[in-house]
């Protein structure tokens, strides 16, 4: 899978964490670009102030030497396609078809219509159904993934953790222990 990463996605210092090292266990390939990459700077440089934008600074080049080939500079002319419910989400369209991802990851579904990118080959996907799907084909990498990401070893203190991320199914299959979080 080839999963571009939108701005939301990294923003989240536990969604990030879960996603790259799910990418680092070869579960997954990301992507992402400059823009995105920005965008994610300046909302925690406008939320948390400059120190804590100097830590994603830091970060941003640690994914850079992790993953060489994850970042794409889309073409300019993608940049300005219509049709969207938030116009200034064409530059993530833009880079995910330029990245030839087969996924969008983000938390905002309904800012990227289907049909949209179904003609592109691309799915959106919220980053807890993909990570649980993850975790379904790979339960024993994917919890050393979570584990890592957290910082918590039992089941419920994860499901905790996870479900505060906006990763509640995946923290219920984490607390199950069984693929399909039953």
């Amino acid at each position: 899978m080839h999963a571009f990463l939108d701005a939301c996605v990294l923003y989240p210092p536990l969604v990030r964490a879960v996603l790259l090292g799910a990418a680092e266990a070869g579960l997954c390939r990301p992507a992402w670009s400059p823009r995105v990459l920005a965008e994610w700077h300046i909302a925690v440089a406008r939320k948390q102030g400059a120190e804590a934008a100097a830590a994603v600074e830091r970060t941003q080049s640690v994914m850079r030497l992790a993953f060489p080939d994850a970042e794409i500079t889309p073409h300019p002319e993608w940049e300005g396609a219509p049709g969207l419910p938030d116009p200034a989400d064409a530059h993530v369209i833009a880079a995910a078809v330029a990245a030839r991802a087969d996924t969008l990851v983000t938390f905002n579904l309904r800012d990227f219509p289907t049909r949209r990118l179904a003609a592109h080959g691309i799915t959106v996907r919220h980053p807890d159904g993909l990570l649980w799907e993850l975790w379904s084909q790979a339960p024993g990498v994917m919890t050393a993934v979570v584990r890592h990401g957290t910082g918590v070893d039992d089941p419920a203190g994860c499901r905790r953790v996870l479900k505060r991320a906006r990763l509640p199914r995946l923290g219920k299959a984490m607390l199950s222990g069984e693929p399909g979080g039953s």
